[in-house]
């Protein structure tokens, strides 16, 4: 009985990937979200519906992490500070910036520089992930705003501009990996 039960979902979930694969391919967008390494099949349509097609919704970045959950926390006393991830957030859409971020370190070297440096700096593997996710989000935003796809030789240009401390790490073959686990 359980068999016949997971193979029923099995086929409604293999139906359930192939409409949310056609409504992507279909969409206006899509081009923008699959032009980001990693994201693939799965990621880009979430990263679709997390910027939606109302520009208007967010006028910056910020907007985006913090209503995303990817924004950390920053709360003040006196002279004592805690910083921590938000409580209250939309726990799938975090995570599929999260996921993607992570997904990112596999595909785009600069991605996996920037992870290295995190932890470089004492963050542990989850708090290194959810700052890259942070970076992502600001180039997401910026590519959704401009109707263009991702272009990861203009963004390593920009870095070689700006003179960037990443650079610095981006060939650095030590490391840890980032964990394969979901936020």
């Amino acid at each position: 009985m359980l068999a016949r039960l997971i193979k029923d979902l099995d086929c409604s979930i293999r139906e359930y990937d192939q409409r949310i694969k056609r409504l992507f391919d279909t969409h206006e967008d899509a081009f923008i979200f699959d032009s980001f390494p990693g994201a693939g099949a799965a990621l880009a349509p979430r990263l679709l519906c997390a910027f939606g097609t109302d520009r208007q919704r967010y006028a910056h970045a910020h907007e985006v992490q913090t209503f995303g959950g990817i924004a950390p926390v920053v709360q003040r006393s006196g002279k004592q500070m805690w910083v921590h991830w938000r409580w209250h957030r939309p726990v799938f859409l975090c995570q599929t910036f999260y996921e993607f971020a992570q997904r990112s370190t596999v595909h785009c070297p600069w991605a996996m520089a920037y992870y290295r440096m995190q932890l470089s700096r004492g963050k542990r593997s989850h708090a290194a992930i959810r700052a890259l996710a942070y970076k992502w989000i600001r180039i997401l935003f910026r590519c959704w705003q401009e109707r263009t796809p991702y272009d990861d030789r203009r963004y390593m240009d920009e870095l070689v501009k700006r003179g960037a401390e990443l650079l610095q790490h981006l060939n650095k073959p030590e490391g840890k990996e980032p964990m394969e686990e979901s936020a």
